[in-house]
């Protein structure tokens, strides 16, 4: 799969680490930034990385800064992006299977590595059941149009 990743300086940790690992799972990872731990604004980041989903040219988006809220505010501005902001797997799964969430947003300063990882893990092998689902998903979009 193809995942745009993107950071500001308090998520940056977590990206690098989270970008390592899914190479190592056989992903391909668009960094989108920031590129190192100087102070910066998020949504110099996350809004490209979420355009990238927008645009098709990635699968999946993951965004991250220290509480997660402000990368996640800023992906759900783009227009076709449905960003979820998950903290634990089960969230993360159901994000995708009920929402069809297309971006993760994390907090660096709430969950580690480890769970961190678990938590792509969900979002990444789940797929939307639709359904009902759609109906659901359709009036979200709708309000893009308005």
């Amino acid at each position: 799969m193809n995942i745009a990743i993107a950071s500001d300086h308090g998520g940056y940790d977590l990206k690098m680490d989270l970008s390592a690992w899914l190479r190592e799972q056989g992903h391909q990872v668009e960094d989108f930034g920031c590129p190192d731990k100087s102070s910066c604004d998020y949504a110099d980041f996350a809004e490209p990385a979420a355009r990238a989903v927008a645009e098709g040219r990635c699968e999946r988006g993951i965004v991250i800064c220290t509480t997660g809220i402000g990368v996640s505010i800023t992906a759900n501005k783009v227009d076709g992006i449905r960003c979820a902001l998950c903290s634990e797997p089960w969230s993360a799964e159901m994000t995708r299977r009920h929402n069809n969430a297309n971006v993760l947003a994390l907090g660096a300063g709430v969950v580690g590595p480890l769970m961190a990882r678990q938590v792509v893990e969900a979002f990444l092998t789940h797929d939307f059941e639709g359904g009902r689902h759609q109906r659901r998903i359709d009036k979200i979009s709708a309000l893009e149009n308005r």
